[in-house]
């Protein structure tokens, strides 16, 4: 069994880009994405969005309107789709991470980044000021007895954030589901480190995209 435990709609989305890929995924969200209230910043104080999550687009609500006429700096293609879809201008796409894509910014610029609650710290280039607003959290759901079940004659496991990794390695012990009897596929080195010791076999993915990580859960599946 190949399991995706993000929260919907990227569970439904990964299933099925796994599926088309040949690979047989069933989606179980141990996660719910709610919304947060924020308060934003003055509009004309923004030159530009940056956005590491398609989340972020769709949990921001209202106050996202005074930033329509901003261009959105996206961390990869499915946010940057998310964006376009809710009337936003894409001016950039990253390949890997916010870090990076930040690096390549012309100074001086003043970003709001939209956010979730677990997310990763960034590092100001100089002539570049970043704004946060957490928008959204995602909420731990506990892991079904059926798939604990499941869990325990064997899995390969997709998990996509350091949260997603803690959560689910807390769950596995509370379930008892043994470790050894699944093996992990991360999306980045941080997440293999969250996910903590003891799996059957842990990799991450040659580089931060939803296709690295299809193609590495079927090298590891043969």
């Amino acid at each position: 069994m190949i399991l995706t435990i993000r929260p919907e709609p990227g569970c439904t989305a990964t299933a099925r880009a796994g599926r088309a890929a040949g690979l047989a995924i069933e989606g179980q969200p141990l996660f719910e994405v709610r919304p947060l209230v924020w308060e934003a910043p003055a509009a004309e104080a923004i030159d530009a969005l940056l956005i590491g999550s398609a989340n972020a687009v769709r949990q921001a609500g209202s106050s996202l309107d005074s930033f329509r006429a901003k261009p959105v700096y996206s961390v990869g293609e499915t946010t940057a789709a998310a964006a376009q879809a809710a009337g936003l201008t894409v001016a950039s796409i990253g390949r890997a991470d916010l870090q990076s894509l930040i690096e390549t910014l012309t100074a001086p610029m003043r970003l709001l980044r939209l956010t979730g609650a677990e997310h990763v710290p960034l590092a100001e280039p100089a002539g570049i000021e970043i704004e946060t607003r957490v928008v959204y959290e995602s909420a731990p759901l506990p892991l079904p007895d059926e798939l604990a079940a499941k869990l325990r004659g064997g899995a390969l496991v997709l998990l996509l954030s350091a949260a997603a990794a803690r959560h689910f390695a807390s769950e596995c012990d509370r379930c008892e589901v043994p470790r050894s009897t699944v093996a992990i596929a991360a999306l980045a080195p941080r997440i293999v480190d969250a996910a903590g010791q003891g799996w059957r076999e842990v990799r991450s993915a040659a580089e931060r995209t939803e296709a690295a990580l299809l193609a590495l859960a079927r090298d590891m599946c043969h």
